[in-house]
């Protein structure tokens, strides 16, 4: 009997159109599966490896988190004793990370989201993996991100940990038998352990994995992006304890009274978030300054040439106006933010609080324009929450929690274009249930805003990175057919044609 034959007999088959083959819809043998999940003793230890490295991860973050308290307060030590400190030791610190950076650790700047995303091209080779994400990136990370706590720089810590932790469970690959777990798995799961547990987030951990790491993960490894957040989460919980990162918020139930100022929080979370998208996509990647030929333009693409000429400099420059702004505002705009933040959603001002949402949106850009690894995540969410924070001011004094927690999710979901992630981080951050489907409406509607103005930010980001590194190796497209990867090695490898005279 033909293959035709026996499909077309086969009362479960779908109708032949003609166009594809028709694929049997068999029930999975229970004894057959039976043996394969439990007495697979091969299967039972590339399991065990690879949740032992999740549990790592998860330490190796919390160790992240503490060495980053312990910067910053070292960096608060040191201003209290003498608070025009950071005029000098803020600039010298920033061009001293960035030297490190671009000598032993290029690939350790900014975030670590982009990389981690890069990371999962699939024309890269072992090689190619490793030049984004690897446990020398991790240990750089983790020296090089708390330095710029040290440093006084408005940074966080949670997409550094994407990458610290992705680093990790892409190391357990050596010791797992082959093609048990792609390492694109183990990235989005060491990626997503990450953020579950810097954030003691793990709904947002799971939905970060989805919405933003990875946009085709496979259903089977679906249950090891899990466990691996569980166990993270987990260790996470052991070190801080089961409580919200802002505390438990008590914010007033939304109401018609709130459409208004909502809304006008939605749209200028949604616009700023977009221009700072835009912004650090323009002096992030390469050549995106050059091509901007408005006049309006032309002091930023002088400030990108001085970036390229003289980097370690530039950085200086940029810590000197971190610096000024941070003494300026009393502080509140150094490190992460978090602090001030606390207080606003506590109802309690912090000082130069009208002007921090603005200050911080700048710092925080300067910060990343630098060069110097850290994050963007909690800076974003002390962004958003001194924008609610304004605009609460400017209607009234009632519902400011409320609105400062809708800051936070649309200014965070405008920028990484991420609404799920953005809302879901907010609601465990603050424990704000009654919030929720608040929080779901300002996230959707930011980021949609957002998208009219930038590309999305991450991914752009990778995109960047992947082409920087086809430039600097000899690239050869593994996802080809095997004819045209031939012809690209060859093509690589090949004299230059003579000139033409």
């Amino acid at each position: 009997m033909t293959g035709s034959e026996s499909s077309s007999s086969d009362p479960d088959a779908a109708p032949d159109s003609g166009a594809q083959p028709v694929r049997r819809r068999v029930d999975p043998d229970f004894y057959r599966e039976l043996k394969g999940q439990v007495f697979d003793g091969w299967r039972w230890l590339d399991r065990v490896i690879v949740l032992a490295c999740a549990a790592i991860a998860g330490g190796v973050v919390v160790l992240f988190t503490l060495m980053s308290d312990a910067g910053f307060g070292l960096f608060g030590a040191l201003t209290a004793h003498a608070p025009w400190l950071p005029l000098i030791w803020t600039p010298l610190a920033t061009a001293g990370i960035v030297w490190l950076t671009r000598h032993y650790a290029p690939l350790s700047t900014g975030s670590g989201i982009p990389q981690v995303i890069a990371a999962q091209d699939p024309a890269l080779d072992a090689d190619g993996l490793r030049w984004f994400v690897s446990l020398k990136l991790t240990i750089a990370k983790l020296l090089l991100g708390t330095a710029s706590f040290v440093a006084g720089l408005s940074v966080g810590k949670e997409g550094p940990s994407v990458q610290i932790a992705a680093g990790v469970l892409l190391h357990s690959q050596r010791w797992l038998s082959a093609r048990s777990v792609s390492p694109h798995a183990l990235l989005v799961a060491g990626g997503a352990a990450g953020i579950a547990a810097a954030f003691n987030a793990p709904l947002a951990g799971v939905v970060f994995a989805f919405e933003e790491l990875s946009h085709h993960m496979e259903a089977r490894y679906s249950g090891i992006v899990i466990a691996a957040i569980v166990l993270a989460g987990l260790i996470g919980v052991s070190a801080f304890g089961d409580k919200a990162y802002f505390g438990t918020i008590h914010a007033l139930p939304p109401g018609w009274p709130l459409l208004l100022p909502g809304l006008t929080v939605t749209v200028v979370t949604g616009l700023l978030g977009g221009l700072f998208a835009k912004l650090m996509i323009v002096t992030l990647t390469t050549g995106a300054v050059r091509g901007l030929q408005s006049r309006w333009t032309a002091p930023l693409r002088r400030l990108a040439y001085w970036r390229r000429r003289w980097p370690v400099l530039f950085a200086a420059a940029l810590g000197l106006v971190i610096a000024v702004i941070g003494l300026a505002t009393e502080g509140t705009t150094f490190g992460s933010g978090v602090a001030a933040t606390t207080r606003l959603l506590h109802s309690e001002t912090p000082p130069a609080a009208l002007a921090f949402g603005p200050l911080k949106f700048l710092t925080t850009w300067l910060t990343a324009w630098s060069g110097v690894p850290g994050g963007i995540f909690a800076p974003s969410l002390s962004v958003g929450a001194g924008i609610g924070y304004d605009i609460a001011r400017l209607w009234s004094d009632g519902g400011n929690t409320a609105l400062i927690a809708i800051g936070m999710a649309g200014f965070l979901a405008a920028v990484t274009q991420a609404p799920i992630t953005s809302f879901l981080i907010v609601m465990e951050m603050i424990d704000g249930r009654p919030l929720v489907l608040s929080l779901m409406a300002v996230a959707m509607v930011a980021a949609a805003i957002s998208r009219m103005i930038s590309r999305p930010l991450y991914a752009t980001l990778a995109a960047n990175m992947l082409a920087q590194f086809k430039t600097r190796h000899v690239w050869v497209d593994l996802s080809a057919p095997p004819a045209a990867a031939a012809a690209d090695a060859s093509a690589a490898t090949a004299p230059p044609a003579a000139k033409p005279e």
